[in-house]
């Protein structure tokens, strides 16, 4: 879980918490197939629900629009805009029982696998474990890296989604899985004419379940049963701004809708938002990502001697994790992969020794629509969330306040929408296949 630094980078998170109070339609179109239901709530879909009821209620809080857009153009159109970040599903799921929990929602870097007959965190499952820094070893000491599971030594597999991590050090298992379920709704026509039901028009909606059951057992003879919970975050740098936005969404925390079909009664939350200062706790991630990674090049060694020199005895290295999909391109083409000189660019550095060790990545196409102008959106090429970016560097001094920031403002097109989140080294790459969570 992020530590909030109150001297950090100037800018306010705003964390929101998500109820849902009825199924929520929120849809992603691919191409060349129908509408399939997303597992979380874009950052796009918060932001257009937000400015929609600020359009709404003009004139309650915010300054008038008609000035040269006021606070509205400051807080969706200006090139420092606030970023509204993905909404993840709260409730993690530990053994068989599911509960919201408190700490950041995060995504599981591509490289952690899982058994292929038992899969998931312990101790339900056999294990997850990461698989980054020991292939990164094994391949410089031309060794073949194949994993299996050290619990049944069976064939493991890529095992990605969403996962949270106990802030309670003293709890054996920390690590939660994170998911929602869906199901279909089922809907007749309407004969807008006679406002009656149209024959042989029948259609169904896939939906975001509102509510899970805490243990769902069969021999339990009580259901409890719970809404569904969301973690967005907004980040705004005008901090007189990120004040007005949160005191707006706990005024209509109520009013707020996501998603489509919200005249037939879907899409119903309530939002409700608290402010903090906020800086990610980047150095002390790339520190501790160091110390495992120089750690297991010395448990290499003592297997197949040290005949092999030790890159990090003169670099540095870091990764770079996707927390959501991404829009790249590089000269005006799209792309999957964060190369030596798009990631000088971002940062706006210069850094020759700058290499890129591992790329972990793939891609998808993404869709949607656009309720202001009444039109389906571009379909963009998207590196999926969960793509890892292994690079080294001479000159990490340089790179520090860089990545800190990269981690705020996001990669790539579209920041603003959700797209492009970013973290320096998960905590998840530590966690290796000797000690699976």
């Amino acid at each position: 879980m992020e530590a909030a630094n109150p001297g950090g980078s100037g800018m306010k998170r705003i964390k929101l918490e998500i109820t849902a109070l009825s199924p929520l339609a929120i849809a992603q179109k691919k191409p060349g197939s129908v509408s399939e239901v997303v597992d979380h709530i874009p950052g796009s879909v918060i932001r257009g629900a937000i400015a929609s009821q600020i359009l709404q209620q003009s004139g309650q809080q915010f300054t008038d629009l008609s000035q040269n857009g006021g606070d509205f153009q400051a807080l969706f159109l200006e090139d420092n805009a606030a970023i509204f970040q993905n909404g993840y599903p709260g409730v993690g799921k530990k053994e068989d029982i599911s509960q919201v929990v408190d700490t950041d929602v995060m995504v599981l870097p591509t490289t952690a696998v899982s058994s292929k007959t038992d899969s998931g965190f312990l101790p339900k499952g056999n294990g997850v474990f990461d698989t980054l820094i020991d292939r990164f070893c094994a391949e410089n000491f031309n060794f073949p890296y194949e994993p299996s599971c050290p619990k049944d030594a069976e064939r493991v597999e890529p095992f990605g989604g969403f996962y949270s991590r106990s802030s309670d050090e003293k709890v054996t298992h920390q690590y939660y899985s994170h998911s929602v379920n869906t199901r279909f709704l089922t809907r007749v026509g309407i004969n807008r004419r006679r406002a009656t039901s149209e024959e042989e028009i029948l259609y169904s909606i896939e939906v975001l379940n509102e509510s899970f059951l805490e243990n769902p057992k069969p021999k339990d003879k009580v259901k409890k049963w719970h809404d569904y919970v969301y973690r967005s975050s907004i980040l705004v740098e005008n901090l007189e701004l990120a004040d007005k936005i949160t005191a707006f969404i706990n005024r209509y925390s109520d009013t707020f809708r996501l998603g489509g079909s919200t005249s037939r009664g879907l899409g119903k939350v309530e939002m409700i938002a608290k402010q903090e200062n906020y800086s990610p706790n980047t150095q002390a991630r790339i520190a501790i990502f160091k110390e495992t990674l120089q750690q297991r090049w010395q448990a290499y060694e003592l297997v197949f001697g040290s005949r092999y020199e030790n890159p990090l005895n003169t670099r540095s290295f870091f990764t770079i994790d996707f927390q959501s999909d991404a829009i790249l391109s590089e000269n005006w083409r799209c792309t999957t992969v964060v190369n030596e000189d798009m990631l000088n660019k971002f940062v706006k550095l210069t850094d020759e020794s700058l290499k890129l060790e591992a790329a972990y990545s793939s891609y998808d196409y993404r869709s949607g629509w656009n309720s202001a102008w009444g039109l389906m959106k571009d379909m963009e090429l998207v590196t999926n969330r969960g793509a890892v970016y292994l690079f080294s560097t001479n000159n990490l001094d340089l790179w520090l306040d860089k990545l800190l920031k990269l981690e705020l403002l996001g990669i790539g097109e579209r920041t603003s929408e959700g797209f492009g989140q970013v973290q320096i080294c998960n905590e998840f790459h530590n966690v290796l296949r000797g000690n699976p969570a």
